[in-house]
């Protein structure tokens, strides 16, 4: 899963809708819900493969741990192209940009669903991948930019709600169509689905300019601004952990004697990942800090009962509950910390969130891989656990900057793209 922003607040060349708050008073929901539809295939693409990990893997004639690969390559191409596509785009019209991402996530996931050779399939990935990078880089800001100013985080959380709709619905609704029609028919149904979204784009989302040539965000320097490693460091880890076992909970499950379950696991896992984004748009603005410890808390718990007491089966299901609720709100609270500690440099940080979010899945795949074939799916949860000890160390550390007990505030002025502490 990925959470970059479009790194493009700059000073329109000709004229633009208005997102300031200056005569739009109310949330464009018709174009935000076009956006949380984007951001919903790019998760779902992302993570479909973990339910349909087995089948997958058959068809194909790899091993499940190969297989899990189509996750690690995805994750690669958006960690390679994040920030050299926001760069190398910047200057580009918005609109043409996303309807040219979403083109290439449907001719990714109709390639992948009619492949039977498993290095075209992970060319495929590895495409999804780079439009995913694409992707990052515009919806985020797209987001804040058609809101008005004090209206964009509620803005970014409804276009980022896409990400716990494909954990909650998405991906258990895939594992159940691909158990009940092929795993393939699961990758049509995302191409369908996106051909359907470049028409409701073309119709519904305003176009923006893109930045003028001085007003690049410079990356090196960003990473010297207080707070911004320490929530870059967090990041890393809690995404590492977290793909560890999610790229492979199919596998984990099938090892539990669950396999048939997987679904409904899922969708518990999903919902309660829905909860969260609500808990946390709604406490986010005074509770920014306790509610990353609480999640990162409640992620360590599940991974324990999950170590501990698996072969209790409503254990597994209360852990797949606490899990949900710890992570579904880490993505709207990673990068709003990110963007808090950033200040003016608030899109350079986000951009190297994304980076390194794909680079902690891609990394989460082959450690899994690894895992799964050299120790068993067993060490998944112990794993989890291990990892988010430096991660509930930095949060509770970085409490002046990055994490810090009362939140910064920032207002940003589309005209002139810039940003100033409030």
């Amino acid at each position: 899963m990925s959470t970059a922003p479009d790194t493009t607040a700059a000073a329109p060349a000709a004229p633009e809708p208005r997102s300031s708050g200056q005569g739009q008073q109310k949330l464009p929901l018709l174009a935000l819900l076009a956006l949380a539809t984007a951001v919903f295939i790019t998760s779902l693409t992302e993570t479909l493969p973990a339910g349909l990990l087995p089948a997958m893997s058959a068809d194909l004639r790899a091993s499940e741990s190969a297989t899990g690969q189509t996750v690690t390559v995805y994750a690669i191409g958006t960690a390679l192209t994040a920030i050299p596509l926001t760069a190398a785009t910047a200057g580009r019209r918005r609109k043409r940009l996303l309807l040219a991402a979403m083109g290439g996530f449907a001719l990714a996931n109709t390639v992948t669903a009619l492949s039977s050779v498993y290095e075209l399939t992970m060319a495929a990935r590895f495409l999804a991948g780079v439009a995913a990078g694409l992707a990052w880089a515009l919806l985020a800001g797209y987001a804040r930019r058609m809101a008005p100013v004090h209206l964009q985080g509620k803005a970014i959380a409804v276009a980022m709600a896409g990400i716990p709709v494909a954990l909650s619905l998405g991906v258990p609704a895939g594992t159940f169509l691909g158990d009940a029609l092929g795993w393939r028919v699961a990758f049509l149904a995302m191409t369908g689905l996106t051909v359907l979204l470049l028409l409701w784009i073309a119709a519904a989302v305003p176009d923006f300019a893109g930045q003028g040539p001085g007003e690049r965000p410079r990356m090196l320097r960003t990473l010297r601004i207080p707070g911004v490693s320490p929530v870059l460091f967090v990041t890393l880890v809690f995404v590492l952990a977290h793909t560890i076992l999610y790229a492979y909970i199919a596998a984990y499950l099938d090892d539990l004697g669950l396999g048939g379950s997987t679904g409904l696991i899922l969708l518990v896992f999903g919902a309660a990942s829905l909860a969260s984004i609500w808990i946390t748009g709604v406490l986010i603005q005074d509770r920014l800090r306790g509610l990353t410890v609480a999640g990162a808390l409640l992620v360590a718990v599940a991974a324990a009962l999950l170590a501990a007491l698996s072969d209790t089966t409503a254990l597994v299901y209360a852990a797949a509950v606490l899990w949900g609720l710890g992570w579904g709100g880490m993505p709207t609270l990673l990068q709003t910390a990110v963007g808090d500690a950033g200040g003016a440099s608030a899109d350079a940080a986000q951009a190297m969130l994304v980076t390194l979010w794909n680079a902690a899945m891609a990394a989460g795949g082959i450690v899994g891989g690894v895992l799964l074939d050299a120790v068993g799916s067993e060490s998944f949860p112990w794993t989890v656990l291990l990892l988010l000890l430096p991660v509930l160390a930095v949060v509770l550390d970085a409490r002046g900057a990055g994490f810090p007990a009362r939140r910064h505030t920032i207002a940003a002025t589309p005209e002139s793209g810039s940003e100033d502490r409030g």
